[in-house]
């Protein structure tokens, strides 16, 4: 959440901010006005303790009057405060000064591009009739054991999930990331807090009916409530992780033609880039995430494009945002593979992580994420874009040691 100071000291500066994010600015005067009723009842509640600190013991009387009187604010400070959180709440990050103005994803900034897309003089094949032929991918199956939108992966499309994963840890730690397996489950306050929300629209977690649980939709999730209620030392900073966990996502709704298949289902495996950093530290944070997205994409060999989200396609929790987008051949045009956040201090106040400073001091850390390796999207492009005539499907080069062979070649019948 955005810290209240900020509001009541600039509340133009946030209402500029907000609707740049398609927010509702009048958010901010629900704010301030809850805040001013809050603080109101704060001074006395207070005024009356101090009445009731100096009275004497022959003054019974009045000490039952202000006892009453407390009785009566406590519930309404409550109510107030859960008020105020729940407005505070609908009150995205702002965004960062240098991010392009936008409504929506047709006014994302292109940054640049890297790879040309190959040019093949054969009939091209879709991830899914590749894996198919193959058989080393299997949608039906999944349909049969879970719902639409599960898979199973064989043989070959085991192992290169395996590689991938592999790969990215490898890459990541010789980086100083530190490897980390999290749990596939998180409670209410910890994936609410980094902005996934259980229910509405834009619900994106599977619940556990009874318990205070759902299945995490990235590792973004637990590495952020890794540190929950912590005050790290500043010369811990930064600390940087890579994550490995498997996410569940409801996806509902439709989306077109180009979702089918790996593009949008409702369980994969990924590995995730997470740093704690100082705030004068976080757009150079964010800057490495980037790069090492990119490293992985160059090292497979794989065309893409890099983009800057705008402010209106931004979300909640962050205040600049970057997405890398693979060539598809299937579909003749570029798919999102993996993005980067920066959230600033928007996530650590939501989960009261803080850093000390030398000086003895306290202040929120700023939390950034990025994926490193989603292994739905990135085998989805290495299908597509190393396909060769007969049917198989070149390896690219650098998992080629984690696999032992160059080629996933059709079985023979």
């Amino acid at each position: 959440m955005l810290d209240i100071k900020l509001i009541r000291e600039k509340p133009d500066l946030v209402k500029t901010g907000i609707s740049a994010k398609g927010s509702d600015p009048k958010l901010v005067d629900e704010v301030l006005k809850l805040d001013e009723q809050k603080r109101k009842l704060m001074f006395s509640a207070e005024s009356l303790r101090a009445q009731r600190n100096k009275l004497t013991k022959d003054q019974a009387a009045a000490g039952k009057k202000i006892k009453d009187e407390l009785k009566q604010i406590e519930p309404q400070l409550a109510q107030l405060d859960g008020q105020l959180a729940e407005i505070l709440n609908q009150i995205p990050n702002l965004p960062l000064s240098d991010v392009p103005l936008g409504k929506g994803e047709k006014d994302n900034v292109e940054i640049h591009r890297w790879g040309a897309p190959r040019k093949f003089d054969f009939p091209v094949k879709d991830h899914l009739q590749l894996g198919q032929d193959l058989r080393i991918l299997d949608f039906p199956a999944g349909a049969k054991v879970a719902g639409s939108q599960f898979y199973f992966w064989y043989r070959d499309g085991a192992l290169l999930e395996l590689a991938l994963i592999q790969y990215a840890f490898n890459l990541l730690q010789q980086e100083g990331f530190i490897p980390v397996i999290t749990p596939d489950l998180a409670k209410s306050r910890y994936y609410s807090g980094t902005g996934y929300a259980p229910k509405g629209t834009e619900a994106q977690t599977y619940t556990i009916e009874g318990q205070d649980l759902g299945l995490i939709a990235t590792a973004e999730v637990t590495l952020a409530g890794l540190h929950a209620d912590e005050i790290l030392s500043e010369k811990d900073l930064p600390l940087k992780y890579i994550g490995y966990s498997h996410v569940f996502r409801q996806e509902a709704g439709a989306y077109g033609k180009y979702s089918k298949g790996l593009y949008r289902v409702h369980q994969f495996t990924k590995a995730e880039m997470f740093i704690y950093c100082l705030p004068e530290e976080s757009e150079k944070m964010h800057q490495l995430i980037l790069s090492m997205e990119e490293k992985i994409y160059q090292q497979l060999q794989i065309p893409y494009r890099v983009l800057e989200m705008c402010t209106g396609d931004l979300g909640a929790m962050a205040a600049k945002k970057y997405d890398i987008e693979a060539w598809m051949p299937g579909r003749e045009d570029y798919g999102e593979v993996t993005s980067t956040s920066n959230c600033t201090d928007y996530q650590a106040r939501n989960l009261n992580i803080k850093y000390k400073k030398s000086s003895g001091d306290t202040e929120f850390v700023h939390m950034l994420n990025g994926t490193a390796i989603a292994t739905s999207r990135i085998p989805l492009a290495i299908l597509e874009n190393y396909q060769n005539s007969d049917g198989s499907v070149t390896i690219p080069e650098v998992l080629r040691p984690y696999i032992q062979k160059d080629l996933i070649s059709p079985l023979l019948k």
